[in-house]
């Protein structure tokens, strides 16, 4: 890589990252805001996110959230349920959308693409 395309961290985002597990539900990952050096940034909010894996026919679907209003561990404890409902909620409602746009694209053949005979298109002509 060039040294224009090389990619480089943020040195004014930086964030510890622990992972909680029930071993069960999901996980909760702690972000918690550091400096370069390692000490905490207390300029900055800890950020509190929630993943859970959903089976959908296609496979296994992992799904992040922020957990809304945490401050601390146990609230994201607490507030784990809603927010992975919601997730869950908005993803399935996203998963539709793409289905039904999917399913209502209009395919157009193209030209000449050859139909009964190899004349090209179909039976109606226009005199």
């Amino acid at each position: 890589m060039n040294g224009q395309n090389e990619p480089q961290f943020d040195a004014n985002d930086l964030y510890r990252e622990d992972v909680y597990t029930d071993r069960r539900v999901g996980s909760l990952r702690v972000l918690t805001p550091v400096t370069t050096d390692g000490a905490p940034d207390t300029a900055r909010p800890t950020l509190y996110v929630g993943q859970i894996s959903v089976s959908t026919p296609m496979g296994t679907l992992p799904i992040s959230f922020e957990v809304e209003g945490a401050k601390t561990l146990a609230d994201a404890v607490a507030g784990f349920g809603s927010g992975a409902q919601k997730a869950m909620d908005d993803t399935m409602r996203e998963l539709q959308q793409m289905r039904r746009e999917s399913a209502s694209q209009i395919v157009i053949p193209e030209a000449g693409g050859g139909g009964l005979g190899g004349g090209g298109g179909g039976r109606i002509r226009v005199p």
